[in-house]
């Protein structure tokens, strides 16, 4: 296995509506900060690879018009999944192991302000035989998980009002998040249900953003970096589609997928300093930290999705968030977590470090 980490990330502001920018506009600012922090020349990126949703643009192969953003030339290697680019990167780091190149460059963007109707969106990611016909509203799958997360005693109104509140104070700090602020939980908890038991402030917010990431491996990632976010351990596992069939206060694909990447890098999710968590609804943080086993971990330092979510951008910033800590020291180790679907059921797990 090659050392691969990553070396510099870059993102833009989540707005929760950009309507004076296309896909390029938005995405080339960014790319040029990621490649200007790592050093480098488009000529010595060896890979590219995206992610996004088309049912987001409205139309299929709506990545495209990113690539006028990435340059035509020199031709290179291109690749697209449409998920979440936290799935492009492991893509990215999957084609780095082949040992073809050494640098890689991964964005995600998303721009969840398009649809006229999001309730009409995200049925899309459900079965397409019994659930999506239904068109459930968006937040009412995550608030049968929320209330199931309550029965459990994985959680409490009051509990998620609490994560909600430190989030969007950790989120002051945070140039990039779209709602930051100091809100008292008894204010919280006077606000009116979306979804029982969800309130407003307990779904991420969708806005529009974009983030690039720059691998690379061995020793282009020691030249690039001064302190490199070594990726020490990579996976991702998926849970049914059909919620009925799976307890929704367990993420069991988390639990796997943690342990296999614990596998990988030697060491486990309870010895990370920091953990990027993608929690698209509060009530997310308590199934998810009970499934990764985490031990005293700062959570979302960055404010997390519930500051702002820029759909299939989302978990890719987690890890480049999780790396902006190995960067600049304050952390040693670190886990990022992304998800795609509704109710936790793809999820990726990242444990990087950073060299002593």
């Amino acid at each position: 296995m090659r050392d691969v980490a990553v070396v510099a990330f870059a993102q833009s502001p989540c707005q929760a509506a950009n309507r004076r920018d296309d896909m390029a506009g938005i995405l080339l600012p960014v790319i040029r900060e990621a490649v200007d922090a790592a050093g480098i020349g488009r000529d010595e990126i060896d890979f590219v690879a995206s992610g996004s949703h088309d049912f987001y643009e409205g139309r299929t192969f709506s990545y495209i018009d990113s690539l006028d953003a990435v340059g035509a030339w020199p031709p290179i290697s291109e690749s697209h999944v449409e998920s979440d680019a936290a799935w492009a990167l492991a893509e990215a780091w999957s084609w780095l192991q082949l040992g073809e190149g050494d640098i890689a460059l991964v964005y995600g963007i998303g721009r969840g302000s398009l649809p006229a109707d999001l309730d009409q969106v995200m049925p899309a990611q459900l079965d397409p035989y019994f659930l999506a016909p239904l068109a459930p509203h968006r937040d009412a799958i995550a608030g049968l998980q929320a209330h199931a997360a309550i029965g459990a005693g994985l959680t409490s109104e009051q509990g998620m009002a609490e994560v909600v509140s430190r989030c969007l104070a950790s989120a002051l700090d945070n140039p990039h998040a779209q709602r930051s602020e100091r809100v008292d939980v008894a204010r919280l908890l006077d606000a009116p249900y979306v979804s029982s038991p969800l309130r407003e402030h307990d779904v991420a917010p969708i806005g529009d953003a974009a983030a690039v990431v720059v691998l690379a491996a061995d020793d282009a990632a020691r030249r690039l970096a001064e302190r490199p976010a070594w990726l020490r351990g990579v996976d991702h596992r998926m849970d049914t589609h059909y919620p009925g069939v799976r307890d929704l206060t367990e993420s069991l694909s988390t639990r796997r997928a943690a342990s296999r990447a614990a596998e990988f890098a030697g060491f486990l999710p309870s010895d990370v300093d920091v953990a990027e968590l993608h929690t698209e609804y509060s009530h997310q943080e308590a199934i998810l930290a009970a499934a990764l086993g985490l031990n005293g971990a700062e959570l979302n330092a960055s404010g997390g999705p519930l500051a702002g979510r820029p759909v299939t951008a989302t978990g890719l910033i987690r890890i480049g968030e999780a790396a902006r800590r190995i960067f600049d020291g304050r952390a040693d180790r670190a886990l990022a977590h992304a998800t795609n679907g509704q109710a936790l059921q793809q999820n990726l797990v990242c444990l990087l470090e950073g060299e002593g």
